[in-house]
């Protein structure tokens, strides 16, 4: 069993008994080792959603032809699917502005190895982070933008995109929105991170909003970018329990924190193969 080389196959396909008995079964026939598998059934849209991580024996096809014959399975069940290579690292494009919480929590991430993925660029609207950029030996690029030049910035930065071969966008607090025409280009590899007061609390100043209206839970949401502002399909949340002794300060520190984790588990979820879809949401298998 040849351990140097790793797959995963995603599937989403409608719910039909005996599908994991023919995907198991084909890697068996195909002497494939599964070392990971999760699945699920959703009993709603009635679609079936499969992961699964196996590595390559002595007589196992390349990907290629295992890839051919594993059509044949995937055309019975009207699967839409993929195999992918574990051990290729996806190449990220972090977009930020002058919040550096996020951006600063990936890079730890990236530089411990937690994060498998490689990071070609940081790209900003403002020159303040330059250093943490340099700092991480990562290039920098400052892109300023505004109403007028907006076009032109997005262009540049879609340049960088195919230049650099960048499989995800990454909006780290990147406080911009992007086009419609920039979304769609994107549609399905950028990732924003927003706190959940949205849209309870837009604007300026939400923490502020929040702090008035005492609420007692806030929150982070890390979602897939739409034309739809802040309305694409969510990847990861989560929320912790604040009270009246905070100040909209401490809310900030909190709600950054939280914002550090849903965005970082998000990012892994995705270069990990772990989000699926389903219709205008995600399957996310742990």
């Amino acid at each position: 069993m040849s351990t140097d080389k790793k797959y995963i196959l995603t599937i989403s396909c409608p719910d039909h008994s005996g599908i994991v008995a023919q995907v198991s079964g084909f890697l068996a026939d195909q002497d494939a080792f599964i070392t990971e598998s999760a699945h699920f059934g959703d009993p709603v849209s009635d679609r079936f959603f499969m992961r699964t991580v196996f590595t390559p024996g002595p007589y196992t096809p390349d990907a290629f032809e295992l890839a051919k014959k594993f059509s044949r399975v995937a055309e019975r069940f009207q699967m839409v699917w993929g195999i992918h290579d574990a051990n290729r690292k996806q190449r990220l494009l972090l977009m930020v502005s002058k919040f550096d919480h996020c951006l600063n929590d990936l890079l730890y991430r990236y530089r411990t190895g937690e994060l498998n993925a490689e990071i070609p660029a940081i790209v900003s609207n403002h020159p303040d982070l330059e250093k943490l950029a340099q700092w991480h030996d990562i290039p920098f690029y400052h892109m300023p933008i505004s109403k007028e030049t907006k076009d032109e910035q997005e262009a540049d930065v879609w340049d960088l995109i195919e230049n650099l071969e960048i499989d995800l966008v990454v909006l780290a607090r990147y406080m911009q929105v992007l086009s419609p025409r920039m979304c769609e280009k994107l549609r399905g590899r950028c990732i924003n991170i927003h706190h959940s007061f949205l849209p309870s609390f837009k604007g300026a100043n939400p923490y502020r909003q929040a702090h008035e209206r005492g609420v007692k839970l806030i929150g982070a949401t890390a979602h897939y970018v739409t034309s739809d502002l802040d309305e694409g399909p969510i990847i990861e949340q989560a929320v912790e329990r604040v009270d009246h002794t905070y100040t909209p300060e401490k809310l900030k520190a909190v709600g950054r924190d939280i914002e550090n984790g849903v965005l970082s588990r998000a990012v892994r979820a995705h270069v990990e193969h772990r989000v699926l879809m389903n219709g205008i949401k995600t399957v996310v298998l742990k």
